[in-house]
């Protein structure tokens, strides 16, 4: 069977879960079968990649037009394929022609929905039109469609409510537990200026309004004053929302002490590093399917403090592996209080938090592995080539 993986990211191209997704899968699905990446943006070296820039004629488009066009090239590529899965709306729209064009099976894993993510309007502007557009002809005609969370099945079939239920499968993000790791070492902490005397509450993620750092930024003026804030976040969306953060980091690092901001993105071995040695990680996405980055906190045995949404609470488990607060889309300061609660709660308690970060590694090995995830979405690529 040669399968061809269809995703705008893929290493070293890769500020998200989604492409975090595609590169530990592609990893253990070419130990079962051949596997092809058709990604975009500059050329890899690896073998068996394709990668795709925007097409010269579409380079001043509105984005949303140039992800268009490149997923007209790759689907146009793919014909040797015997399935087609792709990853996001960035992609999903090469599955669905590539799926028509050459007759082969098109699977496609939801790792967000449009529908749910009205901000992206202001980084796309009516591009956000089109990328919905994208997305539901891809709900509308997919073989099957993987969702990694049972919180994310929910919601697609909420979204899209014309997809048969039978579709929808629930395989669960995964993660590399020998690449995330605890690292006692501590020199890489101490560079970025943590004082290891001291507790710390850090935030991985990218400047977008799903990740909820306005909603941590706020509850951290709350924070006990003996904690540290450590922000590993870039990548923001919008002009608009990088002023705020800065405004929002400013203010508060003007009121507190150790408050430190990591704007670049951090090799894994750092990143498993300033994991390891945090008192706990905070996760106050608004939106999230399911939350790799949980996984890899709790993979360095660090305890969790997450906004019980989506998929997270398939992920973290409350009271053993961390703490879930309540997301109250209208009432946030009480969101932002819980969060603030729960983080001193945590700090206070080092003996807890050790306990929840050393069960939340033990979860992780044990309900999360990638070679587990590969095997199950080979049995689904197998039951549509049987067809």
């Amino acid at each position: 069977m040669r399968v061809a993986v269809l995703s705008r990211e893929y290493p070293p191209e890769v500020y998200g879960g989604a492409g975090v997704h595609v590169e530990f899968l592609v990893r253990e699905l070419r130990k079962l079968v051949d596997v092809d990446v058709h990604c975009f943006g500059a050329d890899r070296a690896e073998p068996g990649v394709r990668a795709y820039r925007t097409p010269a004629e579409l380079g001043e488009a509105n984005s949303a037009v140039r992800t268009l066009g490149t997923d007209l090239e790759i689907a146009s590529a793919v014909g040797n394929a015997d399935v087609l899965h792709s990853h996001t709306w960035y992609a999903n729209l090469a599955g669905v022609l590539g799926a028509q064009l050459h007759g082969i099976p098109h699977v496609l894993t939801a790792h967000s929905l449009e529908p749910q993510r009205p901000w992206k309007a202001e980084q796309l502007g009516g591009g956000y039109r089109i990328s919905s557009w994208a997305e539901r002809q891809a709900y509308e005609t997919a073989d099957a469609i993987v969702a990694v969370s049972y919180g994310m099945r929910a919601d697609v079939l909420g979204a899209y409510p014309f997809v048969d239920p039978a579709k929808v499968h629930v395989i669960h993000n995964g993660i590399d537990t020998a690449l995330y790791a605890p690292v006692h070492d501590d020199a890489v902490v101490r560079h970025y200026g943590v004082d290891t005397d001291r507790p710390s509450a850090i935030f991985v993620g990218r400047i977008t309004r799903q990740k909820g750092l306005t909603h941590l930024l706020r509850a951290a003026e709350a924070f006990d004053p003996e904690i540290q804030l450590v922000l590993c976040a870039g990548a923001p969306d919008t002009a608009e929302i990088a002023s705020e953060t800065e405004a929002a980091v400013a203010h508060l690092a003007a009121t507190r002490t150790g408050v430190i901001w990591i704007r670049e993105m951090l090799p894994r071995d750092e990143l498993a590093q300033l994991l390891t040695h945090a008192s706990v990680f905070v996760c106050p996405s608004v939106y999230e399917p399911l939350g790799i980055v949980n996984l890899e906190a709790m993979a360095c045995e660090t305890a969790v403090v997450a906004s019980a949404v989506g998929g997270i609470p398939e992920v973290v488990a409350d009271g053993l592996t961390g703490t879930l607060v309540p997301y109250h889309a209208v009432a946030t300061d009480e969101f932002e209080a819980g969060l603030a609660e729960a983080v001193n709660v945590l700090c206070a308690d080092p003996v807890r938090a050790t306990a929840m970060g050393l069960a939340g590694r033990e979860r992780a090995v044990r309900e999360f592995g990638w070679d587990t995830i590969a095997h199950r979405t080979l049995e689904l690529y197998e039951s549509l080539v049987a067809r």
